[in-house]
């Protein structure tokens, strides 16, 4: 008797499994001596790991370690401050001094060396304390020029730098950059020292990486890692384009160097990341490219001078782009031009997209900071732009970068529903714009950024200063064909652009 499975599901397995064998018989013969073609796998050849001896013996000389008094008035004394860290809730850098209080089981850098203050008596000194700041700098040049951070000397009176052989020299400052967050010390010439070199090579993610300097007031301190990212934006400073390494960079390695292993400076340590105030593999450093331009200009200077353009911009979104008809997210909105400046002289206006300066393509926001600053004032620059669908090249003669004030947030008044936009809006006292009353959670005009007290300018560069007017410009752009509007915003001071949801509704 044939094999007959008792099992109904074997049974119905056994078949298919039979067909499949069988077709094999029949096609197998149709691919001999044709073996199947693969795509190679990835496959590197093992790199050695590097002995970072040499390096360290080499470079060590260069690197120093900066002890910066400080007064405080009539405060509370604490010996060291310590460079800055990053808290994971927070959307800013802490200015690095120890926290306050009398934890005597915190761990030594975290509190620093604390010393407590007895109340005053009558009649007792009323002078001011003095404090102690401690950091990292190296040596740029043979005669006596050292590079640190300028978060580390703020505020000094005094600066002193330790060698690597334990000796001590006066610093003065040369000067000091907010805005990088660099600054220049020099001490004596009577003797060469040796010094480092800024790497004019493209720094790559995944290369080794050396750190050098002062965590904890330690001094002499070497850690070895990698470069996990480029181009990080930590809101932190215009130059926002930081190194993020792996290496153990605790806070007293700030103004330290970063280096490659030619012993090189790829990056100058600025911040860590970190909840618990040690490393947690998570550093920040101010590439070479950028930090080397400002040293040169605070050795010869004293200062730095950047050229202004005069506007206030955003980056271009996946969305803002499309409803402009850009073929990328690319470039730099211009939200608002200031009054007077050389971008609003040249005819630069809200709403345009910058995508060059002197022909060099502008990828960001924060790109365009640099390129604009890195130029001089007075110079004039071709600004290519695209507006209206179309590109367009204007020349503009840059000014010197300024400060600029910011102004309170607008009043409101009544509301007037719009409910299918999930928003409240009204006109605006003084006939300039459509005040947001009240933005529903959830909705697409929420979700796209619009808030409570948002001031709407315009929708698609057509001014709008009722809510029927707005809401009309919206349908023309659903009648168009386009997912989304760009609406021109004014929140407190700051302009700014959103592309908002619309439809045939």
């Amino acid at each position: 008797m044939p094999f007959q499975p008792e099992n109904t599901a074997v049974r119905y397995l056994c078949l298919p499994m039979f067909a499949f064998a069988f077709a094999g018989c029949l096609i197998s013969p149709l691919f001999a001596g044709a073996p199947l073609a693969l795509a190679n796998p990835v496959s590197v050849v093992a790199a050695q790991t590097p002995d970072f001896a040499d390096i360290v013996e080499a470079v060590s000389p260069a690197v120093v370690s900066v002890r910066v008094s400080e007064p405080l008035q009539n405060g509370p004394a604490r010996r060291f401050r310590f460079d800055r860290r990053f808290e994971e809730n927070d959307d800013f850098f802490q200015d690095g001094r120890p926290p306050r209080g009398d934890d005597d089981s915190a761990p030594f850098g975290r509190h620093g060396d604390k010393q407590r203050q007895r109340p005053r008596q009558d009649g007792e000194d009323q002078a001011p304390r003095s404090g102690m700041g401690q950091g990292s700098a190296f040596f740029v040049s043979d005669d006596g020029y050292l590079v640190t951070s300028h978060h580390v000397i703020e505020n000094g009176s005094k600066f002193t730098v330790i060698l690597e052989d334990g000796s001590e020299l006066d610093a003065t400052l040369v000067g000091a950059d907010t805005r990088s967050d660099l600054a220049v010390l020099k001490v004596g010439s009577g003797r060469k020292y040796t010094y480092l070199k800024f790497s004019a090579d493209k720094v790559r993610v995944g290369q080794w990486v050396v750190a050098v300097g002062n965590p904890f007031g330690l001094g002499g301190t070497v850690t070895a890692g990698i470069v996990s990212a480029h181009n990080r934006a930590l809101r932190s400073n215009r130059y926002d384009e930081f190194l993020q390494i792996d290496a153990a960079v605790n806070r007293g390695n700030s103004g330290g160097p970063a280096l490659n292993l030619k012993g090189e400076v790829i990056g100058i340590n600025n911040s860590i990341f970190s909840p618990t105030g040690g490393s947690v593999g998570i550093a920040f450093a101010i590439p070479a490219a950028i930090a080397s331009e400002i040293v040169a200009d605070l050795i010869a200077n004293g200062h730095v001078v950047r050229g202004w353009l005069g506007v206030q911009i955003q980056p271009v979104t996946a969305d803002i782009a499309q409803s402009v008809g850009l073929d990328t997210a690319a470039g730099a909105i211009v939200t608002k031009p200031q009054l007077d400046s050389p971008a609003s002289k040249a005819g630069i206006v809200a709403g345009d997209i910058i995508l060059a300066v002197n022909g060099e393509t502008v990828g960001d926001a924060r790109t365009l900071a640099r390129v604009i600053s890195a130029l001089n004032p007075e110079s004039n620059a071709r600004i290519g732009i695209w507006r209206n669908g179309k590109a367009v090249e204007i020349e503009v003669t840059l000014g010197k970068l300024e400060e600029t004030a910011r102004s309170p947030r607008d009043q409101l008044q009544e509301p007037k529903p719009l409910a299918r936009l999930g928003l409240e809006l009204e006109a605006a006292p003084g006939g300039i714009g459509v005040l947001v009353r009240d933005a529903v959670p959830g909705s697409g005009a929420f979700e796209k950024g619009l808030r409570r007290g948002d001031l709407i300018l315009a929708v698609n560069g057509v001014a709008v200063n009722d809510p029927e007017t707005l809401v009309q410009e919206l349908r023309d752009a659903a009648d168009a064909g386009r997912p989304s509007a760009l609406v021109q915003v004014k929140r407190g001071a700051d302009v700014q652009f959103l592309a908002m949801p619309v439809d045939r509704g």
